[in-house]
């Protein structure tokens, strides 16, 4: 298929290799002019502005935008819509808060575009292991755009959600239980950390890796995060940021009057790692950089 990509960063970047790889065409966007070199060196045609991306695809079109929520995408998506044509895909493929996705989608409507939520989560290491995606929006959308979910995704793990918004509203739960299980293991490990003996925290990570209740990705990060900084993790610095997930699903349980006790103190305690030097948020901060790319402060 061919598809027009805009934003070729982090994630977008390595979109655009893993789909070029299974035999897919991508013209990519962005405003960082090594962004797109990369993007072209990893097989995309390059497009110097959102008319020519779109001109360059053949109607029905298929636009995905892979860029931060909030002003990014308003102003990308506001850019896009009059260049765009009845019948045509539009994807925000960010973290854009779901009410947000729902507007947009009845916006699309009304000009006859089809708008899909895709929450995407995989961080830097989709390209080699595949994204898993959770799609909300017109189902004859998501039919249409599958073959590239396909090669996007590993088996089994992409899937439509539901009505516009679900897809971004399962997306922002999933970011949630991530605060909530980052903290509980990085609490484990400063407990580890403050014990009398001289504990190998990369030691330890390793065997709960093989066999125990605790196994998972995550562990398996994070002795590739003991490995690579050494077991106080002298270089990173106790900082925990937030993308606004978290802060938004709190929003939500608090209308709703769901009891998030575990997921709201993770966010808590991020708000907290801005003030006060802890071991738990120089793993978090750790395990967040193996995951996503995302950037720590150095000490």
């Amino acid at each position: 298929m061919r598809i027009g990509l805009v934003g070729l960063g982090r994630m977008g970047g390595n979109m655009v290799r893993r789909l070029v790889q299974d035999g897919h065409e991508v013209v990519g966007y962005d405003i960082s002019e090594d962004n797109v070199k990369r993007a072209v060196d990893g097989g995309a045609e390059a497009a110097d502005s959102l008319g020519a991306l779109v001109k360059a695809l053949e109607a029905p079109r298929i636009v995905w935008v892979m860029v931060p929520h909030g002003e990014p995408t308003r102003s990308t998506l506001e850019a896009l819509l009059p260049l765009m044509d009845s019948d045509d895909v539009l994807i925000d493929g960010g973290n854009s808060h779901y009410t947000e996705s729902i507007a947009w989608a009845k916006t699309c409507e009304e000009q006859g575009i089809h708008f899909l939520d895709i929450g995407v989560s995989g961080g830097v290491w989709g390209l080699k292991i595949g994204y898993c995606m959770m799609i909300g929006g017109p189902r004859v959308a998501f039919e249409r755009v599958e073959p590239i979910l396909a090669t996007l995704a590993p088996e089994d793990g992409y899937g439509h959600m539901g009505p516009s918004g679900s897809g971004h509203f399962v997306k922002m739960v999933h970011n949630a239980i991530e605060y909530a299980m980052l903290q509980s293991i990085g609490e484990g490990f400063e407990c580890l950390a403050a014990s009398d003996w001289d504990l190998d925290l990369k030691q330890i990570t390793g065997v709960w890796r093989h066999g125990s209740v605790i196994r998972s990705w995550l562990l398996d990060l994070l002795e590739d995060a003991f490995d690579k900084e050494g077991n106080d993790l002298a270089k990173i610095g106790p900082y925990v940021d937030d993308s606004g997930t978290g802060r938004w699903t709190v929003d939500y349980a608090l209308e709703k009057a769901v009891p998030v006790p575990a997921i709201a103190n993770a966010l808590f305690q991020r708000f907290d790692s801005r003030i006060e030097e802890r071991f738990a948020y120089k793993t978090i901060a750790a395990l967040r950089n193996q995951f996503g790319g995302h950037a720590v402060k150095e000490e």
